[in-house]
């Protein structure tokens, strides 16, 4: 069935692969890290593999008790040097994290948040610090209604505590609010349990369908989504377009 989207009052968004273009940021810094170690050339090293590590290394250090994400991408840097049998420095241990500042969003982000915000409030429910999303927002150029960080619920996505977080501070009921993301792991799996409808914005990636995230071991009724889009231009269009109807 379509989406009735006037039931909605706001949109949540998950941020890194869904608004902001975290590939770009995350590759360059990797294959530099990498190559300065005689890696770079290695067959089974394509950026699709190297995604796939990030996702696997990221997840193992979110799954713990909680710390910082700067120090989860510490740890992902860290695991990739275990794992290919280097030596990092402590700057190459810093790259990834100093990096996010810079990660640009995709192109159709800005217009489409500012035509999202027209109808409806807008979240971002985000496994990121305080800090680093701060220089993040200055590229999104859009006033959010709340920002869900993992610094504040002290969780990482997929666990639910980050949704039932934005749903307090957003005064919602799940059937309310509609979250956007790339992540089916992250995002889509977590938000469906608690009764929240999902949107699964499957950006363009080196790993299609997955991106730099761990896959989903969830049934496949539990991670269909109630609505695929190519990019958030698609959301925004859909929405104009049902409200046409």
């Amino acid at each position: 069935m379509p989406i009735d989207f006037s039931r909605f009052t706001a949109i949540s968004f998950d941020c890194y692969g869904t608004l902001i273009d975290w590939e770009s940021g995350i590759l360059p810094v990797l294959r530099r890290v990498l190559g300065s170690h005689g890696q770079s050339q290695s067959q089974s090293l394509t950026d699709a593999a190297i995604l796939e590590l990030y996702g696997e290394f990221e997840a193992e250090a979110e799954s713990g008790p909680y710390q910082s994400y700067r120090d989860v991408l510490q740890s992902v840097v860290r695991a990739f040097a275990e794992r290919l049998h280097f030596e990092a420095s402590s700057a190459e241990i810093r790259s990834l994290h100093e990096s996010v500042r810079a990660w640009p969003p995709f192109p159709d982000t800005v217009a489409a948040l500012r035509q999202l915000q027209k109808r409806y409030k807008l979240a971002v429910i985000s496994n990121i610090d305080d800090d680093l999303f701060a220089e993040t927002r200055k590229h999104l150029d859009v006033e959010f209604d709340a920002v869900i960080t993992a610094e504040q619920a002290r969780s990482y996505k997929p666990s639910i505590n980050n949704f039932q977080m934005a749903l307090r501070t957003l005064a919602l009921s799940p059937d309310r609010l509609l979250h956007a993301a790339q992540s089916i792991y992250h995002d889509v799996v977590p938000a469906r349990s608690l009764g929240i409808s999902t949107v699964w914005v499957n950006r363009k990636s080196v790993r299609p369908g997955i991106g730099a995230v761990r896959g989903s071991a969830a049934l496949a009724s539990e991670k269909r989504a109630d609505l695929e889009v190519p990019d958030l231009a698609g959301l925004a269009a859909a929405v104009v377009t049902r409200a046409q109807d």
